[in-house]
């Protein structure tokens, strides 16, 4: 059976969320492979809508088994929090419906209060973090002082893995003055919160190779968009994980051949939170129009999203290093009543043409958009559930961006709604 990797194909944001969640009613598993708690997933399911972090999208599906693999970076407290709160919500959440890999990175206070100290002491770039420590707590993966899921099974491991992260931690406090870390006192923290988590943890890598091996179909779900990746994004306003389709195997154990199928995330329009490049950002009003009607909010900060027209040239560029099957088009009902549209077909970089984004963040800065315009439409396109419900000049809008992508549409979103989707190409066919 087909695997599927979901990803997003621009700055984050996309509605990768409810997308997941669509296609998780075909999946028999969803597991998120990158990214912490500064990821947010708006679901809107009848009259109930549900804010997600680090659970998995398809959470809120009965049935299935969601996976936090070992790519992600975990806050056990927030964890701990965000599943009481679906529970209030009806949602069931046990071991048999979710499993944290044993060899996932935690993310401790100590991280959050680092990333947050550094960022207000910037005055050189500030990268706009979400100051929920994910950047620290990579960077103490990659230095191999993490403390992992594992390690709380053990106090005698759990000690040694702080003393080694502290030797590190206290050095970097002192010089942003910063107290030392309250060293009893974290370890007392994560020995409480120890049971609640355990009871989670497994070998996500064993799982999943069995269930693939029995003909399971397997979701992968990313968080951020294509480029915030820390190689192929606007660096160095990324996150600080590998957000493209390759990491989905890596990110829970798997080896590449299980991936059969991948889908990029893509908004009709483009937007972006938090510093860095954009070639097509609107300052006008049609930029506060674009915010206004796509209620373009963060789901995990409430900062306001920076909007502006489709981007033709980095969705292309997207799909290619995520080697993108298909995409699913999402929020094309933003754009209904504009009496034209504007796509960004290429760039020019000092007088000269340019078919890609420069990796050089100076050049980043410099490139201007050179613009195609289209026709919009005035009727409605929220709600549609098939492509004879679209008005033409919506359809034709679509079909260009295909052509500019060299990417076929698979999916098709028309409002947050579950059901109001229009499947081209189902992702999870042979």
């Amino acid at each position: 059976m087909a695997n599927v990797v979901v990803v997003g194909a621009q700055w984050g944001d996309e509605g990768k969320g409810k997308i997941v969640d669509w296609l998780s009613e075909r999946a028999d598993v969803i597991a998120r492979f990158q990214g912490g708690h500064n990821a947010g997933h708006t679901l809107v399911i009848g009259e109930t809508v549900y804010k997600l972090h680090a659970l998995p999208s398809g959470v809120v599906r009965p049935g299935k088994l969601s996976v936090i693999g070992n790519g992600v970076v975990l806050d056990p407290w927030h964890l701990m929090e965000e599943i009481a709160t679906l529970r209030g919500q009806g949602v069931e959440i046990s071991p048999e419906t979710l499993m944290v890999a044993e060899n996932t990175a935690l993310i401790l206070p100590i991280h959050g209060e680092l990333d947050r100290a550094r960022e207000a002491q910037n005055a050189v770039a500030k990268i706009g973090t979400t100051g929920r420590g994910i950047g620290p707590a990579y960077e103490d993966k990659v230095g191999r002082r993490s403390v992992r899921v594992a390690d709380l099974a053990d106090p005698a491991t759990l000690e040694r893995r702080v003393d080694r992260a502290l030797v590190h931690h206290d050095a970097l406090r002192r010089g942003l003055g910063l107290e030392e870390v309250d060293r009893a006192g974290l370890i007392e923290s994560l020995a409480a919160v120890a049971p609640d988590i355990l009871p989670f943890a497994g070998p996500v890598w064993k799982v999943l190779n069995e269930k693939r091996k029995s003909g399971q179909r397997i979701l992968f779900e990313g968080a951020q968009g294509a480029l915030l990746d820390i190689d192929f994004g606007t660096y160095p306003f990324v996150t600080s994980s590998n957000v493209i389709a390759g990491q989905a195997a890596t990110g829970v154990g798997l080896g590449p051949g299980a991936i059969d199928f991948v889908l990029g995330i893509v908004k009709a329009y483009t937007t972006r939170v938090g510093e860095g490049p954009f070639p097509t950002e609107l300052f006008d009003e049609t930029g506060e129009r674009l915010g206004v009607q796509g209620h373009e909010f963060g789901t995990t900060t409430g900062r306001k999203r920076r909007c502006g027209w489709f981007d033709a040239v980095l969705v292309r560029q997207t799909c290619a290093t995520s080697g993108v099957s298909g995409i699913a088009l999402t929020k094309l009902d933003v754009l209904d009543g504009f009496d034209e549209l504007k796509i960004c077909t290429g760039y020019e970089l000092d007088g000269a043409p340019l078919d890609y984004l420069p990796i050089a963040s100076e050049e980043q800065a410099r490139v201007t958009p050179v613009y195609e315009t289209m026709p919009g439409w005035s009727e409605s396109t929220a709600g549609a559930r098939s492509w004879s419900e679209l008005p033409g000049t919506a359809v034709k809008y679509v079909r260009r961006i295909e052509e500019l992508i060299a990417c076929p549409v698979a999916l098709l979103s028309t409002s947050p709604e579950r059901d109001d989707t229009i499947l081209v190409t189902d992702p999870f066919s042979d």
